[in-house]
């Protein structure tokens, strides 16, 4: 399991830092770090708190990736240049 999220991370990071397909792969990272706070550090008693369960790394990157697939990647990235959406 950590292997699988060890490998989406590197190669999801490398293509958001070259700008290629931004939006989906945001979207997919997203995803990944909403279920890594559910999993890891959402607890009944706190669920709503992230900086009591010590999980707003996860929740920060969660909200980033999102407007990330929402936005895209601007006219900076390697999607715009070659002729992607922006």
């Amino acid at each position: 399991m950590e292997i699988n999220t060890m490998w989406l991370e590197l190669i999801g990071g490398t293509l958001l830092i070259l700008g290629l397909f931004v939006r989906p792969v945001a979207f997919i990272l997203s995803g990944e770090m909403a279920f890594a706070y559910f999993m890891a550090h959402a607890s009944a008693a706190n669920f709503w708190l992230p900086l009591q369960n010590r999980g707003e790394s996860a929740a920060l990157f969660c909200f980033i990736f999102l407007y990330l697939a929402v936005a895209g990647g601007g006219a900076c990235a390697l999607d715009a240049r070659r002729g992607g959406q922006h």
